[in-house]
C-alpha cells in the first residue's frame, strides 16, 4: 500500500495515469474475456466486475465464469448422453 501512496503523492502524472489504467484493465479483465468466451453473459459479468474487484476470491469467480462460456456448450451434449 505504501508503494501506491508514493506513486500518487509524486508529481509524475504520466505514472499516475499509467497505474490507473493498468488497475482498470485488471479490474475489468473478466468482462474483456467475456467478450471472447462468454458473450451471452457479458452484461452480467460486466456488472459483477464492479463489486468483485474488491475481493480476490469473487474476482476469480467472475474470471472463471467469463472464460467458461464456450466450455459449457462443448461438454453439455456429452453429459446428456451419460446416465
Amino acid at each position: 500500500m505504501e508503494l501506491f501512496n508514493q506513486i500518487f503523492n509524486s508529481e509524475n502524472y504520466v505514472l499516475i495515469v499509467a497505474v490507473s489504467i493498468a488497475v482498470l484493465i485488471l479490474w475489468f479483465l473478466p468482462a474483456m474475456l467475456a467478450l471472447i468466451f462468454n458473450r451471452k453473459h457479458f452484461k452480467l459479468i460486466l456488472f459483477a466486475c464492479v463489486p468483485a474487484g474488491f475481493s480476490v476470491i469473487a474476482w476469480s469467480g467472475v474470471l472463471v465464469w467469463a472464460v467458461s462460456g464456450k466450455m459449457v456448450k462443448k461438454f453439455a451434449p456429452k453429459s446428456e448422453l451419460s446416465p
